[in-house]
């Protein structure tokens, strides 16, 4: 039973971990980078896609994102998607490609994404450690029924700990690498 509980929060504080680096991978950092676009959803034929799902994305220079639209009649369903998500980088319509050039930050811009960066690994630490307290209120409620040992329950506390120390330097881990490439000029 314990272990059951132990691999359950282990998985899920990966989750997390994997979760918040996905977040942070679409946060832009002055560089062209295809996972900008990842929360850009388009209207293709009334259903909302992904524009990875109806272009090829690719980045010719550093800041620079060459969309290659499939179809034709998707163009200006992109270009507008574009507009209205938050990216802050107008669309160059060309034929069936669209081309971004992603601006310079500025440093104060940088320092406000650092903060955002920061604010996100804040909130994903918190989620592991609810994680961290609903292990150890089932592991506690083990001992409570006495289905398990004081001793058998104490190690399992403490195995939590290590979980959650572990996945908050993985947190601390990937945030420190944003943080360096936002940073980076």
């Amino acid at each position: 039973m314990i272990r059951e509980i132990l691999e359950d929060v282990e998985e899920r504080m990966k989750k997390t971990v994997e979760i918040f680096r996905k977040d942070l991978a679409s946060t832009r950092a002055g560089r062209a980078s295809p996972s900008l676009l990842d929360k850009v959803s388009v209207d293709y034929y009334g259903e909302m896609l992904p524009v990875t799902q109806v272009a090829t994305i690719s980045v010719p220079e550093p800041r620079l994102l060459v969309i290659q639209v499939w179809d034709h009649n998707a163009v200006n369903s992109i270009e507008k998607a574009i507009q209205k998500s938050e990216l802050g980088m107008p669309p160059q319509k060309d034929g069936n490609i669209i081309r971004l050039v992603v601006p310079q930050l500025t440093e104060e811009r940088r320092l406000e994404l650092v903060k955002v960066c920061r604010k996100k690994a804040e909130d994903e630490k918190v989620a592991i450690r609810n994680l961290r307290r609903d292990a150890n209120d089932m592991l506690k409620d083990l001992e409570k029924e006495r289905e398990v040992s004081e001793d058998e329950a104490r190690r399992a506390l403490d195995e939590v700990q290590k979980l959650t120390d572990k996945y908050i330097q993985a947190i601390e881990g990937v945030l420190k690498i944003k943080e360096e490439e936002i940073m980076e000029v």
